[in-house]
């Protein structure tokens, strides 16, 4: 991973302990989606499966990163970003590595969020992941609404 927002990004995520303990890594930016891995044996449950508490941390963490990326590229590095509310569904267990996918959500901008930041110095954005089985099945739904606020 070559991207120096990305580099900083993987950096932050691995200053934080909760995220350490999980072992949660950068595993592909693209410019679009955010894939965040975090190994199954750090987050396994008692039936041998991904930890519901770890889904969610994952798909939130990607979802925040991701944000946070594109505020970076857009020319703003001091902003905090905080996770407003979020939806998650857990369609089946995951015997795999957790890989969390985050992407802009439908009928969302990326332009019209980092200009509103610009002009007012706070946004807000409504951003999807997905964790998938090796097999392509679907394990866990997120949607979360974020929000950028100028870092005190």
């Amino acid at each position: 991973m070559d991207h120096p927002h990305a580099l900083a990004l993987d950096a932050r995520l691995r200053s934080m302990p909760p995220v350490r303990a999980l072992d949660v890594q950068l595993h592909d930016y693209d410019g679009t989606a955010l894939r965040l891995r975090a190994p199954l044996a750090h987050n396994v449950n008692d039936k041998g499966n991904a930890f519901g508490g770890s889904l969610a941390t994952v798909a939130t963490l990607s979802a925040w990163g991701l944000a946070s990326l594109k505020l970076r590229e857009a020319g703003h590095p001091d902003v905090d970003v905080y996770v407003q509310d979020s939806t998650l569904r857990y369609l089946a267990p995951l015997y795999d590595d957790l890989i969390a996918c985050a992407t802009l959500a439908p009928e969302q901008d990326w332009a019209d969020f980092t200009a509103t930041y610009a002009q007012r110095g706070k946004a807000r954005i409504r951003l999807q992941a997905e964790l998938r089985g090796a097999d392509g099945t679907l394990a866990c739904q997120f949607e979360g609404r974020f929000v950028a606020l100028a870092a005190r």
